[in-house]
């Protein structure tokens, strides 16, 4: 039986990994959270990989505000952790798939960021995320970037526009930042796949939704598919939400590893929103 390890298993991905894992009775699948592992203590890190075939790692420091004042522990975490579980995947022979971000790109393009564009993070939490990423990458693992997730186990940008819609007449949401919102959900799968697929060789590839639009775009189809009237959603820009770390204006990433390694494509960030809003949620 394969035996498979899931770290930062609490969070919205972690959950999503051990739904997307749980129907499998192939498998032997161990969970753990982030008071389970401490992935900052390398011995720890060493016994808990110890005698797994693959390892999903969705542990991250993801205060991205938090960590402009506090880049050690995010790299401690976001760097040196990844580098611990890099190294002991490596060294028992186990396949490591590390979650990462599109905030290791400088977020100035005008086209999608393929998987070799150099890599310029213009925040601490992208920096601590590189190291992460560099680390897995040089031990021979696999780097899922992605961006813009919301899912049910977790607040995030549509759960907030959810609740938000029952309290406000109107909501004014920034129109001048372009991504793919991501269903974990949707993540989740394609790491698994990623995880037993025998095609695709190490490296970085991209796991976001097809499509791009803004924030104020997915609060607007956020609005629309709960019912409520869209107009209720102002435009406005970044520069009225000054926040400790700066956020990339471009974030849509491009897919070509992804196809290339023969895997399912995500689907379009308006179907997969659709499909989350008709799915039981928590």
């Amino acid at each position: 039986m394969t035996r498979i390890l899931v770290t930062g298993s609490g969070g919205m991905l972690g959950q999503d990994l051990l739904g997307v894992l749980k129907d499998r009775p192939d498998l032997d699948v161990t969970a753990l959270a982030r008071a389970d592992l401490d992935v900052t203590d390398e011995a720890a890190v060493r016994a808990a990989v110890t005698g797994y075939d693959a390892v999903l790692n969705a542990t991250a420091w993801t205060d991205v505000d938090g960590a402009e004042e506090r880049e050690a522990e995010a790299t401690a975490v976001n760097g040196d952790g990844a580098a611990h579980l890099a190294r002991a995947a490596e060294a028992t022979g186990a396949r490591l798939v590390h979650v990462s971000t599109d905030y290791v790109f400088r977020g100035d393009a005008t086209t999608p960021y393929p998987e070799d564009a150099p890599t310029d993070p213009i925040n601490a939490y992208g920096r601590s995320k590189l190291a992460g990423e560099e680390a897995v990458l040089a031990a021979g693992g696999y780097v899922v970037r992605t961006a813009w997730l919301y899912g049910a186990h977790g607040r995030n940008f549509v759960s907030t526009m959810l609740r938000l819609a029952g309290e406000r007449d109107t909501l004014d949401v920034v129109n001048d930042q372009r991504g793919q919102p991501t269903w974990s959900r949707a993540l989740a799968e394609r790491l698994v796949d990623l995880a037993f697929s025998a095609d695709a060789p190490p490296g970085v590839y991209h796991g976001t939704a097809s499509g791009e639009t803004t924030w104020y775009g997915l609060a607007r189809a956020v609005f629309a598919r709960a019912g409520h009237d869209p107009d209720r959603v102002r435009p406005t820009t970044s520069d009225k939400y000054v926040r400790p770390a700066p956020r990339p204006s471009y974030s849509v990433l491009g897919h070509d590893r992804w196809a290339r390694a023969t895997l399912t494509p995500m689907p379009h960030w308006e179907a997969m929103l659709t499909a989350y809003l008709g799915s039981p949620r928590a």
